[in-house]
């Protein structure tokens, strides 16, 4: 398709090999070489497994595997979600008609999007029976089409398919086997201790519990249902299910570029980028989940391997890369000004804003904080009277007004707990 368009782009469809930066090299497992000027990395991120190899453990990060997960869910009745990042939350709350235990080493949910009271608000909301208007999202959408016979064959050969994006459960129909919505049990602050198949269970002579029918009824009792798999928490807790799924983040996907190359990379695996996203080595760039930002950033800034953040980075990357073959200066864009990023979850608009958790803020600040019930949650972090972050749950309108709020860092002292009345209409006010 962009061949069709673009008359200057070839694409070639095949895996890396090899990088030879010394010598302005690619080699592709389809056994040709290509010498670039420029190159730009953007082979993303992979999915860290809980265990590898096990059939019953699906990790979701791209198109194909989220398509192999709805056609596992439609014979399931019960299956076990580990991991308290962005896609564990979206399941959670899309799945119907199937048993779901989730297990999370944190005391709340969603912690790196937001602190326990917003998981709290939004914890009532997986009990409720799922509202039938899904709220409209208003942004460019990615889809795939035209490509399913191809797809199964890649997927069998291993290879990761393009990232999901924030709008991938929007085309599947997540439908277990049951006639009910919502059926949702939390194991808190615990991990994944041990995994049995069904046969090394039945050997081990242990017991597993059934599915908790409230949190008041307290009386253990053991399963009669005899599962695929089983899987023992560091709780102690035994539970058997259909099959794991595993979303406990990413890890960069550099491993065929290392070799041979003596990057700068990253505590968290990354390659160093600078503010041009230049990596360590020369006319190599790189873009995405596969870097890591080590310039000094703006104090309401952040990395985090989301997609959005993916797409501005390479959209930036483009623009130095062509700024720097024709020996121009550019200045860096404006979206590493701010930290923003808009999602849905348990169908509320969740926007969050600069250090939203207070990040790297230590004790020295304030919240401020409003909730409605079933409505809105809101909280500003402020810290010396001004406003480094937010999290807006729920049609709040405020987006715009704290944003500037943050970026003009104008102090907000005077006004104290009235920035969150609602009887006042601030945006209108800071207009």
């Amino acid at each position: 398709m962009l061949e069709n368009r673009f008359p200057n782009i070839k694409v070639i469809e095949s895996g890396v090999k090899q990088l030879k930066s010394k010598e302005h090299c690619v080699l592709t497992e389809d056994g040709n070489q290509h010498i670039y000027k420029k190159l730009c990395l953007c082979a993303g991120a992979k999915p860290k497994l809980i265990c590898e190899g096990n059939p019953y453990v699906l990790g979701i990060r791209d198109t194909d595997s989220a398509q192999e997960f709805q056609k596992q869910l439609t014979k399931a009745k019960r299956i076990m979600i580990i991991g308290n990042g962005g896609i564990a939350l979206e399941l959670v709350y899309e799945i119907e008609g199937c048993e779901v235990i989730w297990v999370i080493k944190d005391k709340a949910i969603g912690n790196t999007f937001f602190d326990a009271g917003a998981a709290e608000f939004l914890t009532s909301k997986l009990i409720d029976e799922k509202p039938e208007a899904k709220i409209a999202q208003k942004r460019t959408r990615y889809t795939t089409e035209g490509r399913k016979k191809e797809t199964q064959a890649r997927a069998n050969a291993g290879n990761v398919g393009s990232a999901l994006g924030p709008d991938w459960h929007e085309g599947l129909d997540l439908k277990g086997t049951k006639e009910f919505s919502h059926k949702i049990h939390i194991e808190t602050m615990c991990e994944v201790k041990k995994i049995y198949l069904q046969e090394e269970f039945r050997i081990s002579e242990k017991k597993s519990l059934t599915f908790p029918r409230d949190h008041h009824d307290q009386s253990v009792t053991t399963d009669k249902e005899i599962w695929p798999v089983y899987v023992e928490l560091t709780n102690e807790k035994i539970y058997g299910c259909d099959f794991i799924v595993s979303a406990t983040g990413v890890t960069p996907n550099t491993e065929p570029f290392l070799c041979g190359n003596n990057f700068d990379v990253g505590e968290d695996g990354g390659l160093k980028v600078d503010d041009h996203m230049h990596t360590s080595l020369p006319d190599i760039y790189a873009a995405g989940d596969i870097c890591t930002a080590a310039w000094h950033p703006s104090p309401v800034w952040q990395q985090m391997r989301l997609w959005t953040q993916a797409r501005q980075m390479g959209w930036y990357a483009a623009k130095c890369m062509a700024a720097a073959s024709v020996g121009e200066s550019i200045d860096m864009d404006f979206s590493f000004e701010l930290f923003a990023h808009v999602t849905k979850f348990f169908n509320y608009k969740v926007v969050l804003l600069g250090k939203y958790n207070a990040q790297g803020l230590g004790s020295n600040h304030e919240l401020l904080l409003r909730c409605t019930k079933g409505q809105e949650y809101i909280k500003a972090v402020l810290q010396n009277g001004r406003m480094m972050g937010a999290v807006l749950i729920g049609e709040t309108d405020l987006e715009e007004t704290f944003e500037n709020l943050i970026l003009n860092q104008m102090n907000l002292s005077a006004y104290g707990e009235d920035l969150l009345d609602p009887n006042i209409d601030i945006e209108d006010y800071f207009d």
